[in-house]
Formats: structure tokens, C-alpha cells, sequence
């Protein structure tokens, strides 16, 4: 019998209006006058005629046009399943393709689509997006979009000439579009095409997609994340050993595009030797190009190891599309930025820094994301991942968007993107930006330009328990990692396991500790001594949360001043001031984080289109400025007492800290397990103290472990001649005391040493 199909089907087809497209086009099954056969249907807008070649020795079928000339038709006797190409002719030139609407069998099951709606589908990554794969033995690429209010969605690229008629997807219950285009290759450029019931139409990259092209351009690019051969298993092990809490923590901040740069002329390599093409930084500074991954590799690792911090801890390499944003504004969440090279070149750096015992920290940013047309805002026509309220949906004052918390598939999202870049890249920990934005609903916000809670109150409730279940997942998937919180407000158990009702981060930035402290070194040192609860006010809280104390990117920029300009004095002084300022800090309970330029002094603020001012090197100065830094991370590393109870009372124990009126502090810390116990001493003035007496609990030898105002770093070089004898000279509570020379501006370390007091005491028993 003769198949026939009405112009209504041929023109939503034509028009791109047809749900499951798959109804229509393809093969289907038929009564052929009582015999098995099938009926053929494809749309080719560019074809002039079309045949179908069946394998072997069967016959080849000319199409015919069917109510359209570009919608062709033809009828196949044959009661076995076809594996057809279609030859298409399109005016002199010929080709011959699989088609698409052959390969029915769908990739995502109904489990996974149950999974993804209720928000438990942690890895929707491996089901949603562009993926290499091979149906009925036929290579492809097979792509999945979730877009639940699109009246249609298609597959753009240079293999359809960006036509949106060429390749349109089928729509599933649960609003997910698939479609598998076969012979499609790794390096494949694309995007998604959706239009509303209205008509209108988006071009989208793939909110799943694992790789984007190099701004300014947009489309997402088909990649191939396992095709990386990873070397760091014992390290992956090691770490899903340990607790990282009870371990050094210092922690290198990074961003990639303004640590240094390369020459325009001097082309980057890639893996296999070839030159590539030099990404170029931008107008600001002609003839800059970025750094790739591997480049960084070479450079930046050495140069992390040298300072002996433990972490680096990358500025989001999310994809985004302006270099001015630092990465805050992301677009592609699954896509790490092309700025610096592939997903592979990036693994390479994660893999290389695990060589060197480097963990690698990433900036994640689940609170907001940008309003770019080709990104997540109005996906499908709706406000998809975003509220549609304003008032809890817009940061007015970033120009963000803020993603509905309240709707699974969006948290589904979010979560599985942060288990992915552990899955995937296998990062050590994530630093979640701006947590506060999320947990309050006037944040930023004026009265009458947001909305209360269902119970009156300003706590985002579904923020609150997002965070909650992304950080049980992730300690779940992937124990011994870091999951640090930039949360500036007094939200209670911010660090706290879910269990007792906290957020579950195991970190959270210490910002009521960096401004005190800010406050503090930016006076003149003779008005230090009626501020010296700013040194002191952070240990009546330092316990209540698992702290990380920080001097990050956002205190040198915007008129701030970079660290060294903030300190009072003149050029000595300052010096003096900011080593001080890095004793202290490493010597005080919590984990550590600094950003780049810090270590060797910069003067100049961060500058996000340049490149630190490494010539400041050539000074004494900046160069002892960066040796200290590199001798206060041995020390911190190598005493127990400084890391192993941060967060407790038993680590921390202060000798005296009501000595205003000369602006000193002194204070012990304590190991775990263990009777060992580090002394600091600071003196916060230019004035030097001689004979000045701090009291000890042990009688012995105490060496002097750091002085920060040795001639080394650059100091005057007063001090201890190496350490001191206690005296039995009670004092602060305890039995002995130490003579100290204080020098100015200066810290001191000091720690018993157990053995020569051991090998003076049987000597003098000997002589006895």
C-alpha cells in the first residue's frame, strides 16, 4: 500500500514545530500489500535529490519530494531492520550520511530522568550534554538538553550550516531533548537552538557542555574528558585517607590570567610540540598573550613549591566571557575556560601540582551567573534557572541573575557540576563565592525590593538547604577533600556538619579576622595600644567555626591599596609591619590563604590585565620579603602545634595579652597528642624592648625558632642570639619566664627544645 503523509506534518517539520520530529522522519515499520517493508522520511532544506544505500547487495531507492521539495519519501521492501546512508545531492556537490532519525534508541533511561526531577541525579553530567558514543555500532555524538518549556529545541554547527531545520531534537516527559547525529567528531562546534511557544529563538551553548571556543565566541565544542591518563592514584589516596582539618593548610590564591604572561611572538606549545595560536590578553597590553596550562605547569608550580605552600588556588576557571570579571560571572559551568588551553591541558596542570604534593583548590560560584544571551538566563524562553521574580531572582548591583534553589533540576545542577570538577579534574576542595548572597533574600537589597521567607524571616531557607545536601554529597563522594565558605556574616554553624543542623562546609573565611586585622596594621603604631582588641577580639570566637583566615584578591583592588601600601612607616617600617602581619596570621589558629603578589610586596594593586610586577624582584627588599614567606611556611609545616588543633581551646592558650600599652601579645599553641607547644611573641611598635620577661610553663632551653626582624628578611637584627634559658622567675601565671630582647615590629618564635635542656640537665648532674 502507498504511505502517505499530510502537508500539516511536512510544514511543522519544515517550520521546526514538530515535539518528537522522530514521529515523522526515519525509518517506520509498514505493511507493504501484505509484505514487511519500511517507509523513509527525511528533511534536507539544502538537498536537491536524495537516495537511501542499503549495505550489500541490496538495491540503492531514490526519494521523492513529498509536499515540500525538500521533504523526501520512499518505501523499502525488507521485514529485517535497516542499516541505511542517505546520498544527498546538492547542486554539483554529493555526500553521503547516516541519518540521524534511524537511531531511536534512547541514551537517557527513565530512572535517569526520575533521578534528575527529584534533584538526586549526581552525575547528570554523564547523561546530559555532548557525548561521544556509538549507536548500532555507528560512532557520534549524541547531545541532550534539558528545556522544559521550549517548543522546540535543535543541534547548530558548521555539519548543518548552522540551520536549525537540519537537526531537531525529540522532547522527553520530563522536558530533557536528545538526539544522536552520528559520524560527529571530538572538536565539533555547537550549540543549541531553542525557540519558544512564541516562536522566538535563542542560540544557547550547552549549559553541560565540557568545553567552549575561545571568547569572544560562544559555541560549546564537543570533548572527550577521559581521553586524560591521570599519575596521581597514590595522591587521590592519600588524601581520601587523611583529615584534612588536623593538617597544614596554606593555600596560594591564583589567578591564571594576570600571574605572568607570555610574548605574542613567542608561540605556546601544545601537547605534541605544534605551536598554537597565541591568545592574546587584550588592548591594555599589546603584545601579551595568556599563559597556557602546561606553560603554567612549568612556571607556576616551582614558584608555589619554592614559597612552600601546600595549595594553589585558582580564580574560577569556569568558561566566562570576560577576562574584566575574574571569572566570577560564569557561562559555562561544565566548560573549563579555553583562555589557557583544553580540558586536557588543565588536567595536565591539576595532575602536575599532585606530582609536587600541591592540592588545587577551585573558586566555585553556585550564588549568581551572568544575563549573556547565549548563557543560562532565559534558557528556554522561561525563566528556567533563574526566578522569575526579580526580587529574589536579580543582584541589581553585580547585573547577576540568582538561580531558584527552590527547583530540583536547578540544584540538580549545581550539585553535580561541584562533584564533577572532583570527578573530572580531580580538584581538592572548592572555595564557594559569596556564600551570604545566597542565604539572605534582602542581600544587597533595599526595603520593598524583596520578599520575605514562608515564615516572615530574610534567610533563604532553600539556599540554606541546597548547601546543606551539596556538602554531604561531597563528603560522601569524596572524603578528605576541602569545601571552604567566603561567608562574611554570623550565619551560626556555617562549618558545622549537616548532622547537628550546620551547612556542612568544613571551612569558612575568617572576615572578621582579616578586617580587625586591616584595621589594625593601617594605624600608626603609637595609636596601636587603644586598639588592642583588634588583636585579640578573634580568639573569643576563633573556635565556634572551623576558620580560614584570609587576605585575598578582594583586599587589593578597587582604591584599597595592595597589602604593602596599606602598612604605616616609611619603607623599612612597612616591611616591617607586613612581616609582622604574616607571623602573626601564621601563627594564629586557622588555615591560611594568601593571594598572589602579596609574598614579595607589590606595591600596585591587582591588576587583572596585567601581569604582577615581577621586576620588583631585583630589589633586596621584595626578594627577603618572599624568603620569609617561603621560611614561615617551612615553620608552619613542620611544627604540629601550629596546625593540629586549630580549632579547639586546646590548641591555643594566651600568656599575656593585656599588654596595650606596648602593643605586645604573646601566646602558646599546642600539638595534638602531644606535649609540644610553640611560644609567639609581637611587638606591634618600632620600639625595641630589652629585658622584656614572658612567662613560660617548662624550665629549659627555648630556641628561637623565627625572629621576622633577622638581617635576612631585611630587619634590624636584634634578637635572642638563637634562643633562651628559662629562669625560675614566675610570671603570667606560669613558674619560669624568659629574658627577651623584643626588636621592633617584630614577631618571635620560640619552642623548648627538649633534648639539649635533657643533655644540660646530665651534665650538670655529672659535674654534680
Amino acid at each position: 500500500m502507498s504511505i502517505s503523509i499530510t502537508a500539516d506534518h511536512v510544514s511543522k517539520i519544515a517550520n521546526n514545530q514538530y515535539h518528537d520530529p522522530f514521529e515523522i522522519l526515519g525509518p517506520h515499520a509498514v505493511d507493504l500489500d501484505g509484505k514487511p517493508g519500511w517507509v523513509i522520511r527525511t528533511y534536507l532544506p539544502n538537498a536537491d535529490a536524495v537516495t537511501v544505500v542499503c549495505p550489500g547487495d541490496q538495491p540503492d531507492y531514490p526519494m521523492a519530494s513529498q509536499h515540500d521539495p525538500h521533504f523526501f519519501e520512499c518505501e523499502i521492501p525488507s521485514s529485517e531492520p535497516l542499516n541505511y546512508q542517505l546520498r544527498i545531492k546538492e547542486g554539483v556537490h554529493e555526500r553521503v550520511i547516516y541519518d540521524p532519525y534511524a537511531f531511536k534508541s534512547p541514551r537517557i533511561t527513565e530512572y535517569d530522568r526520575h533521578l534528575f526531577a527529584e534533584g538526586n541525579h549526581h552525575r547528570i553530567y554523564e547523561k546530559l550534554g555532548a557525548h561521544l558514543t556509538a549507536l548500532d555500532g555507528i560512532s557520534g555524538v549524541y547531545f541532550a538538553l534539558w528545556a522544559p518549556n521550549a517548543r522546540n529545541v535543535s543541534v547548530l554547527g558548521d555539519f548543518n550550516v548552522w540551520d536549525g531545520r537540519k537537526h531537531q531534537m525529540r522532547k522527553g516527559d520530563t522536558g530533557i531533548w536528545e538526539l544522536f547525529i552520528p559520524e560527529l567528531m571530538v572538536d565539533t562546534a555547537y550549540k543549541y537552538e531553542v525557540k519558544n511557544n512564541d516562536g522566538h529563538i535563542y542560540e544557547k551553548s550547552d549549559p553541560y557542555g565540557f568545553q567552549q571556543e575561545v571568547r569572544p565566541k560562544t559555541a560549546s565544542i564537543v570533548t572527550d574528558l577521559d581521553s586524560y591518563t591521570w599519575s596521581d592514584q597514590d595522591w587521590l589516596e592519600s588524601r581520601r585517607q587523611t583529615e584534612p582539618l588536623d593538617q597544614p593548610v596554606s593555600v596560594y590564591e591564583v589567578h591564571l590570567g594576570s600571574w605572568m604572561h607570555g610574548a605574542s611572538d613567542e608561540p605556546a606549545l601544545s601537547a605534541d610540540g605544534k605551536p598554537l595560536p597565541p591568545i592574546l590578553v587584550s588592548d591594555l597590553k599589546p603584545g601579551a598573550r595568556f599563559l597556557t596550562y602546561r606553560e603554567l605547569a612549568d612556571k607556576l608550580i616551582p614558584y608555589v613549591k619554592e614559597l612552600g605552600f601546600t595549595h594553589v588556588e585558582l580564580l574560577p576557571v569556569a568558561e566566562h566571557p570576560f577576562d574584566g570579571s575574574w571569572g566570577y560571572q560564569v557561562t559555562g559551568y561544565y566548560a573549563s575556560t579555553s583562555r589557557f588551553g583544553t580540558p586536557q591541558d588543565l588536567m595536565y596542570f591539576i595532575d602536575q601540582c599532585h606530582q609536587n604534593d600541591i592540592g588545587v583548590l577551585v573558586d566555585w560560584v553556585p550564588g549568581h551567573f551572568p544575563k549573556d544571551g547565549h548563557g543560562l538566563a532565559f534558557f528556554d524562553g522561561t525563566h528556567l534557572y533563574e526566578h522569575a521574580d526579580p526580587r529574589k531572582g536579580e543582584h541589581k548591583e553585580w547585573g547577576t541573575l540568582v538561580f531558584n534553589y527552590s527547583r530540583n533540576e536547578v540544584c540538580n545542577f549545581l550539585m553535580a557540576n561541584a562533584l564533577f570538577w572532583f570527578d573530572k579534574y580531580h580538584i581538592d576542595g572548592i572555595r564557594v563565592d559569596a556564600v551570604a548572597s545566597m542565604l539572605y533574600l534582602d542581600y544587597c537589597r533595599e526595603p520593598g525590593e524583596w520578599v520575605t521567607n514562608e515564615y516572615g524571616g530574610r534567610e533563604n531557607i532553600e539556599a540554606a538547604e541546597f548547601l546543606r545536601q551539596l556538602n554531604h554529597v561531597i563528603f560522601s563522594y569524596f572524603p578528605g577533600v576541602l569545601s571552604v565558605a567566603e561567608e562574611s556574616t554570623s550565619w551560626p554553624m556555617v562549618s558545622w556538619p549537616t548532622y547537628v543542623g550546620g551547612l556542612g562546609f568544613n571551612l569558612k573565611w575568617n572576615m572578621g579576622w582579616m578586617h580587625d586585622m586591616l584595621d589594625y596594621f593601617n594605624m600608626d603604631p603609637w595609636f596601636r595600644q587603644f586598639h588592642q582588641n583588634n588583636l585579640t577580639f578573634s580568639i573569643m570566637y576563633a573556635f565556634s567555626e572551623n576558620f580560614m583566615l584570609a587576605l585575598s584578591h578582594d583586599e587589593v583592588v578597587h582604591g584599597k591599596s595592595n597589602m604593602l601600601g596599606k602598612m604605616p612607616g616609611d619603607e623599612w617600617q612597612k616591611f616591617a609591619n607586613i612581616r609582622c602581619l604574616y607571623s602573626y596570621m601564621f601563627t594564629h589558629p586557622g588555615k591560611k590563604t594568601l593571594f598572589m603578589s602579596m609574598e614579595f610586596g607589590q606595591w600596585s594593586e591587582w591588576n587583572a590585565w596585567g601581569d604582577l610586577d615581577w621586576d620588583l624582584l631585583e630589589y633586596d627588599s621584595h626578594q627577603q620579603l618572599k624568603q620569609f614567606l617561603s621560611v614561615l611556611n617551612r615553620l608552619y609545616k613542620s611544627e604540629p602545634a601550629l596546625y593540629t588543633q586549630d580549632f579547639s581551646y586546646d590548641g591555643f592558650e594566651w600568656v599575656d595579652c593585656n599588654d596595650n600599652r606596648h602593643s605586645v601579645i604573646s601566646f602558646l599553641r599546642k600539638a595534638k597528642d602531644s606535649d609540644e607547644c610553640i611560644l609567639t611573641i609581637c611587638n606591634f611598635t618600632p620600639q625595641p624592648h630589652s629585658h622584656y620577661r614572658v612567662g613560660v610553663p617548662e624550665a629549659g632551653f627555648y630556641t628561637e625558632l623565627l625572629n621576622s626582624d633577622a638581617r635576612e628578611y631585611g630587619g634590624s637584627n636584634m634578637g635572642n642570639l638563637g634562643g633562651k634559658w628559662a629562669e625560675e622567675w614566675s610570671l603570667h601565671n606560669r613558674p619560669y619566664s624568659l629574658d627577651l630582647c623584643l626588636p621592633p615590629l617584630a614577631c618571635l618564635v620560640f619552642k623548648l627544645d627538649r633534648k639539649k635542656t635533657a643533655a644540660a640537665l646530665d651534665g650538670s648532674s655529672s659535674s654534680d
